[in-house]
């Protein structure tokens, strides 16, 4: 385990919150340690500011999924080259968001090829568009739709799409042979979601994916989550899906039967908590009342 003490300047960090402020849910902290850690079988994540990195230390090669910030991400790329001069085959995205791909530009003349669902390729070009910072992009060279497989010395990855939930484009990622899955923003370990309707997020849809997610996978799978309301608890297990799965049904259920109770939105979103899952903290809960609404409301 490392960990070194990264700070950042005032102005530096009021730029980046100018740039990235939609995904301030995922930076609690402007300066924080970082941490790189082994799972297994050469597997391992890195966590400093934003959604959670996976890395493998291939034989034949690195590869890294996410890549935070761009102050942040030459902190993995650091830690990796220590274990060895060999080249950085992919950069896999989750998802299009900020705290997860703001960091690819890191990885421009370095990672041979930068993959994620073609959602998410569009999603993250959009927001650049509209942000005026395509300059500061690396944006994929590889998409796909429903799947994607690749060898990479003695592991393989397989790259899953179970349709709109946190966004339109979000996707796993596996490690086969280590049994390693992250499911980037697909789950916020008790911590309160993001729902990003604006980019085609829809909470049934969501929660019927996690059903995929849980029924595909064995109960021997380590998954890593993009966020999590205890910094140290960003892997988990099957039963951690099943409890953010229950949250987003809860947030449905008691959002629905206030709609039928006859309550308005601003009465709703006086709730400090989500009845059935307690667990769930955090700043954002707004935002998850909001989204419930909005979806029960307009379809």
């Amino acid at each position: 385990m490392h960990r070194r003490q990264f700070i950042q300047n005032s102005a530096l960090a009021l730029a980046m919150l100018a740039l990235y402020r939609t995904d301030l849910f995922a930076s609690p902290s402007w300066a924080r340690a970082y941490e790189f850690k082994a799972l297994r079988n050469d597997i391992g994540i890195f966590t400093e500011q934003g959604g959670t990195i996976a890395w493998l230390n291939g034989n034949s090669g690195f590869v890294v999924v996410d890549a935070q910030f761009p102050t942040t991400a030459p902190h993995v790329i650091e830690e990796l080259k220590k274990l060895g001069d060999k080249p950085f085959k992919y950069l896999l995205n989750t998802h299009h968001h900020g705290d997860h791909t703001a960091g690819n530009i890191s990885f421009k003349g370095l990672a041979e090829h930068v993959v994620a669902h073609q959602n998410s390729a569009v999603n993250q070009k959009l927001a650049a568009e509209k942000s005026n910072s395509l300059d500061k992009q690396l944006l994929p060279d590889t998409t796909f739709g429903k799947g994607w497989k690749a060898p990479v010395g003695k592991e393989k990855i397989s790259a899953y799409y179970y349709g709109s939930g946190h966004t339109n484009g979000d996707v796993v990622y596996h490690f086969e042979n280590a049994n390693i899955a992250h499911v980037g923003d697909l789950v916020f370990n008790r911590r309160y979601p993001y729902i990003d309707q604006d980019n085609g997020a829809h909470i049934g849809n969501w929660i019927k994916a996690l059903d995929q997610i849980s029924n595909q996978f064995d109960n021997d799978t380590l998954f890593i989550w993009g966020h999590s309301l205890d910094p140290e608890k960003v892997t988990g297990n099957k039963a951690d899906i099943k409890a953010f799965q229950n949250y987003l049904q809860s947030l449905l259920t008691f959002v629905g039967g206030e709609i039928k109770a006859g309550k308005s939105k601003e009465d709703i979103l006086k709730a400090t908590s989500i009845p059935g899952a307690p667990e769930w903290k955090g700043d954002g809960i707004a935002r998850s009342l909001t989204a419930a609404y909005k979806e029960l409301t307009t379809g």
